[in-house]
Protein backbone atom coordinates (compact mmCIF):
# COMPACT_ATOMS: atom_id res chain seq x y z
CA UNK A 1 0.00 0.00 0.00
CA UNK A 2 1.43 3.41 -1.05
CA UNK A 3 2.28 5.99 1.83
CA UNK A 4 -0.81 8.34 0.56
CA UNK A 5 -3.83 5.42 0.08
CA UNK A 6 -2.49 4.41 3.66
CA UNK A 7 -2.83 8.25 4.83
CA UNK A 8 -6.51 8.28 3.10
CA UNK A 9 -6.97 4.94 4.97
CA UNK A 10 -6.55 6.20 8.08
CA UNK A 11 -8.50 9.22 7.36
CA UNK A 12 -11.27 7.27 6.73
CA UNK A 13 -11.28 5.60 9.22
CA UNK A 14 -11.35 8.84 11.61
CA UNK A 15 -14.26 9.64 9.72
CA UNK A 16 -15.56 6.00 9.45
CA UNK A 17 -15.37 6.22 13.75
CA UNK A 18 -16.65 10.08 14.26
CA UNK A 19 -19.80 10.37 11.64
CA UNK A 20 -20.04 6.01 10.86
CA UNK A 21 -19.63 4.32 7.73
CA UNK A 22 -22.79 5.21 6.06
CA UNK A 23 -22.84 9.10 6.98
CA UNK A 24 -19.21 9.66 5.26
CA UNK A 25 -19.37 10.22 1.85
CA UNK A 26 -16.10 9.67 -0.34
CA UNK A 27 -16.34 13.90 -0.64
CA UNK A 28 -16.00 13.88 3.06
CA UNK A 29 -12.76 11.67 2.93
CA UNK A 30 -11.93 13.83 -0.11
CA UNK A 31 -12.01 17.01 1.85
CA UNK A 32 -10.43 15.58 5.05
CA UNK A 33 -7.17 14.04 2.53
CA UNK A 34 -7.35 18.09 0.98
CA UNK A 35 -8.02 16.29 -2.68
CA UNK A 36 -10.99 16.88 -5.20
CA UNK A 37 -13.49 13.67 -5.01
CA UNK A 38 -12.13 12.78 -8.34
CA UNK A 39 -9.17 12.73 -7.67
CA UNK A 40 -9.38 10.21 -4.34
CA UNK A 41 -10.45 7.71 -7.06
CA UNK A 42 -7.00 7.75 -8.01
CA UNK A 43 -5.86 6.15 -5.17
CA UNK A 44 -8.78 4.08 -4.23
CA UNK A 45 -11.89 2.33 -5.78
CA UNK A 46 -14.38 3.88 -3.28
CA UNK A 47 -15.15 4.01 0.15
CA UNK A 48 -16.36 0.64 0.21
CA UNK A 49 -12.96 -0.48 -0.67
CA UNK A 50 -11.69 1.55 2.83
CA UNK A 51 -14.04 -0.54 4.92
CA UNK A 52 -13.27 -3.74 3.25
CA UNK A 53 -9.21 -2.71 3.73
CA UNK A 54 -9.88 -2.07 7.54
CA UNK A 55 -11.92 -5.05 8.55
CA UNK A 56 -10.11 -7.92 6.42
CA UNK A 57 -6.78 -6.13 7.75
CA UNK A 58 -7.43 -6.27 11.51
CA UNK A 59 -9.41 -9.49 10.89
CA UNK A 60 -6.46 -10.89 9.54
CA UNK A 61 -4.08 -9.87 12.94
CA UNK A 62 -6.52 -11.46 14.81
CA UNK A 63 -6.00 -14.72 12.82
CA UNK A 64 -2.77 -14.36 13.46
CA UNK A 65 -2.94 -14.24 17.05
CA UNK A 66 -5.19 -16.43 18.06
CA UNK A 67 -2.99 -19.03 15.73
CA UNK A 68 0.04 -18.31 17.56
CA UNK A 69 -1.49 -18.78 21.25
CA UNK A 70 -3.25 -22.04 20.30
CA UNK A 71 -0.02 -23.13 18.59
CA UNK A 72 2.20 -23.23 21.35
CA UNK A 73 3.07 -26.06 24.39
CA UNK A 74 1.44 -23.58 27.15
CA UNK A 75 -1.20 -24.61 29.41
CA UNK A 76 -4.88 -23.18 29.00
CA UNK A 77 -4.85 -20.31 31.08
CA UNK A 78 -1.42 -19.24 29.49
CA UNK A 79 -2.86 -19.05 26.36
CA UNK A 80 -5.92 -17.24 27.54
CA UNK A 81 -3.83 -14.58 29.06
CA UNK A 82 -1.43 -14.06 25.84
CA UNK A 83 -5.13 -14.43 23.50
CA UNK A 84 -6.34 -11.77 25.79
CA UNK A 85 -2.94 -9.66 25.74
CA UNK A 86 -3.02 -10.15 21.76
CA UNK A 87 -7.03 -9.15 21.55
CA UNK A 88 -6.26 -5.86 23.51
CA UNK A 89 -3.15 -4.84 21.97
CA UNK A 90 -4.89 -5.36 18.22
CA UNK A 91 -8.06 -3.03 19.25
CA UNK A 92 -5.62 -0.41 21.05
CA UNK A 93 -2.60 -0.33 18.55
CA UNK A 94 -5.47 1.11 16.40
CA UNK A 95 -8.80 2.69 17.88
CA UNK A 96 -10.25 4.16 14.96
CA UNK A 97 -9.67 0.83 12.73
CA UNK A 98 -11.04 -1.28 15.80
CA UNK A 99 -14.31 0.95 16.53
CA UNK A 100 -14.61 0.27 12.57
CA UNK A 101 -13.87 -2.98 12.57
CA UNK A 102 -16.06 -3.44 15.42
CA UNK A 103 -19.19 -1.40 14.32
CA UNK A 104 -19.13 -1.04 10.55
CA UNK A 105 -18.51 -4.64 9.20
CA UNK A 106 -22.18 -5.31 8.56
CA UNK A 107 -21.63 -2.73 5.71
CA UNK A 108 -19.60 -4.41 3.95
CA UNK A 109 -21.45 -6.29 0.49
CA UNK A 110 -22.93 -9.71 1.26
CA UNK A 111 -19.97 -11.39 -0.30
CA UNK A 112 -17.34 -9.41 2.00
CA UNK A 113 -19.66 -9.83 4.63
CA UNK A 114 -20.11 -13.60 4.57
CA UNK A 115 -16.21 -14.25 4.41
CA UNK A 116 -15.67 -11.81 7.09
CA UNK A 117 -18.20 -13.62 9.84
CA UNK A 118 -16.21 -16.97 8.56
CA UNK A 119 -13.18 -15.14 9.81
CA UNK A 120 -15.07 -14.13 12.95
CA UNK A 121 -16.39 -17.29 13.64
CA UNK A 122 -12.55 -19.12 13.16
CA UNK A 123 -11.40 -16.45 15.43
CA UNK A 124 -14.37 -17.59 18.05
CA UNK A 125 -13.33 -21.03 17.55
CA UNK A 126 -10.01 -20.39 18.67
CA UNK A 127 -11.36 -19.01 21.86
CA UNK A 128 -13.72 -22.06 22.09
CA UNK A 129 -10.38 -24.48 21.52
CA UNK A 130 -8.86 -22.51 24.63
CA UNK A 131 -11.72 -22.95 26.96
CA UNK A 132 -12.62 -26.71 26.19
CA UNK A 133 -8.79 -27.27 26.64
CA UNK A 134 -8.92 -25.43 30.05
CA UNK A 135 -12.08 -28.02 30.95
CA UNK A 136 -10.33 -30.94 29.38
CA UNK A 137 -6.87 -29.77 31.83
CA UNK A 138 -8.95 -29.64 35.03
CA UNK A 139 -8.09 -25.79 35.21
CA UNK A 140 -11.57 -24.47 34.32
CA UNK A 141 -14.74 -25.76 35.90
CA UNK A 142 -17.43 -27.43 33.11
CA UNK A 143 -18.83 -23.86 31.48
CA UNK A 144 -20.88 -23.67 27.61
CA UNK A 145 -17.49 -23.58 25.83
CA UNK A 146 -19.71 -21.33 23.40
CA UNK A 147 -21.15 -19.14 25.87
CA UNK A 148 -17.70 -18.64 28.00
CA UNK A 149 -16.07 -17.88 24.43
CA UNK A 150 -18.49 -15.35 23.73
CA UNK A 151 -18.82 -13.60 26.98
CA UNK A 152 -14.87 -13.30 26.62
CA UNK A 153 -15.08 -11.91 23.74
CA UNK A 154 -18.07 -9.29 24.14
CA UNK A 155 -16.07 -8.37 27.05
CA UNK A 156 -12.50 -7.60 25.18
CA UNK A 157 -14.68 -6.08 22.08
CA UNK A 158 -16.17 -3.31 24.27
CA UNK A 159 -12.70 -1.92 24.98
CA UNK A 160 -13.28 0.76 21.65
CA UNK A 161 -16.29 1.98 23.60
CA UNK A 162 -14.63 3.24 26.52
CA UNK A 163 -10.83 2.86 25.88
CA UNK A 164 -8.39 5.88 25.90
CA UNK A 165 -4.89 5.94 25.14
CA UNK A 166 -4.17 8.98 27.50
CA UNK A 167 -6.08 7.37 30.51
CA UNK A 168 -5.40 5.83 33.60
CA UNK A 169 -4.74 2.32 32.27
CA UNK A 170 -2.52 1.08 30.12
CA UNK A 171 -3.13 -1.40 27.19
CA UNK A 172 -1.20 -3.93 29.11
CA UNK A 173 -2.56 -3.32 32.80
CA UNK A 174 -6.40 -3.67 30.39
CA UNK A 175 -5.34 -6.79 29.07
CA UNK A 176 -4.03 -8.11 33.09
CA UNK A 177 -7.38 -6.68 34.48
CA UNK A 178 -9.84 -8.54 32.16
CA UNK A 179 -7.21 -11.56 32.31
CA UNK A 180 -7.90 -11.94 36.00
CA UNK A 181 -11.70 -11.08 35.68
CA UNK A 182 -12.28 -14.09 33.24
CA UNK A 183 -9.81 -16.83 34.83
CA UNK A 184 -11.20 -15.75 38.50
CA UNK A 185 -14.72 -16.89 36.35
CA UNK A 186 -13.66 -20.02 34.83
CA UNK A 187 -11.23 -20.88 37.34
CA UNK A 188 -12.43 -24.69 38.62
Amino acid sequence: MTERKLEILTIAQGLFMTKGYPATSVRDIAKAAGVEAASLYSHINGKEELLDRTCFDLAEKFQDGIAEVNDIYFDAAQKLKMAIDTHVHILTNNIEAAVVFQRDWRHLNDHRRNDFIQLRNKYEDGFRVIVQNGIDEGLFSEVDVKFAALTILSSLNWIVEWYDPKGKLSASQIAENLFNFTFTGLRK
